[in-house]
This record gives structure tokens, sequence and C-alpha cells, in this order.
């Protein structure tokens, strides 16, 4: 059909999706460092950095939505760095926290993480859609996946602390979301350098 807008309008329901994620995220981000600071959780503050490089990532994914292919892999690669250096302060913070001591709330870490796991399953069905389209919208969807995966361990940390009466539990917990980050910075770095390598 002559005049079709097609590409305009998948790129309009790229960014829409984007905007849903980034408030998504944002929100999230102020409640569990928030929460997590209140508690003494470093579980839960490596997962409220982890949705601050996730609202970041859509802010960056927002802005190369409407741009050139070369655009939108600088715009994962960035994402990409964010993450790794996000994940790095983290290990940072739950050193510190062995270190100094720390009493994590049990109860605290349940609730936010809950939370926090339903409103990343929401970003994850948003997304879905989009996870096989340009390397800005497959960072967004690794993301997706790996916060999914924090907020559960979150979830079962809190349980721990709560059955074993130890920080220990949010401190492996902490370590581990902390590795999932970076994990995921380094994926979405190779995955943007090899798309790079096949338009070449």
């Amino acid at each position: 059909m002559s005049g079709c807008d097609c590409g305009k309008d998948a790129v309009g329901l790229e960014q829409r999706t984007l905007i849903a994620l980034l408030t998504i995220n944002g929100v999230m981000f102020v409640a569990e460092v928030m929460v997590g600071w209140i508690a003494e959780s470093t579980a839960l503050l490596a997962d409220s950095l982890d949705m601050l490089a996730d609202a970041t990532v859509y802010g960056i994914a927002l802005y190369a939505a409407s741009r050139s292919g070369g655009a939108q892999r600088t715009a994962a690669r960035v994402s990409g760095v964010l993450q790794i250096a996000l994940g790095l302060g983290v290990l940072v913070e739950v050193i510190r926290r062995a270190v100094f001591g720390s009493e994590p709330t049990s109860h605290l870490m349940i609730g936010a993480g809950t939370v926090a796991l339903v409103a990343n399953l929401i970003c994850l069905r948003l997304i879905a859609k989009h996870r096989e389209g340009g390397a800005h919208m497959r960072a967004s969807w690794i993301f997706s996946k790996n916060d999914v995966i924090a907020n559960t361990g979150v979830i079962v940390a809190g349980l721990l602390v709560m059955a074993l009466g130890s920080r220990v539990p949010d401190l492996l917990v902490g370590s581990i979301v902390a590795a999932v980050v970076i994990r995921g910075g380094v994926q979405i770095w190779a995955d943007s350098s090899r798309d790079a390598g096949v338009r070449n």
C-alpha cells in the first residue's frame, strides 16, 4: 500500500513501550533504594541500582529508537558499560557491609522484592514483542529478564534471613545480583558488537 507509515508506527510503538518501562523502573528505583536503606539490605540496594541502570538504559534506548542502526548499537554499548559499572559498585557496597556489619529486615526485603517482581513481570510482558528488534531493544529485553531473576533472589534472601536469623543470605544474594548485572552488561556489549560486525 502506497504511503504506508508502518515504519513510523513501529517506532512509535517502541517509544511508547520504552516510556512505560522507563516510568516503572524509575518509580521502583526510588522505592527500592529507600526501603533497601531502611532495611539495611544489600540485596535490595543492589536491586534498586539495577532498576536505576534499567531506567537509564530505557532512556538511552528511547533516544535511539528513531535513529540509525549505528546510533542504536552505540546506545546499547553505553547501556552495557553502565550496567557493568553499577554492578561493580554494588560489589563494593556488599564488601563494605560485610566488613562493617548490617542487620537486614526480612519482611521489608520480601515485601519490596515482591512488588519489584510484579513490576518487572509487567515490563517483561511489554518488551517481549520487541525482543528481536534493534540492538537497543534486545538490550532492554536482557535487562528485563535479569530483573526478574534478581527480584526472585531478593525474596529468597528475605525468607532465608527470616528463617536463619543471619545477614549472610542478604550479602550472598547482593553479590549474585551484582554478578547478574555485570553479566547482563557484558552480554549487551557483546550483542551490539556482534551486530556491528554483521552489518559491516
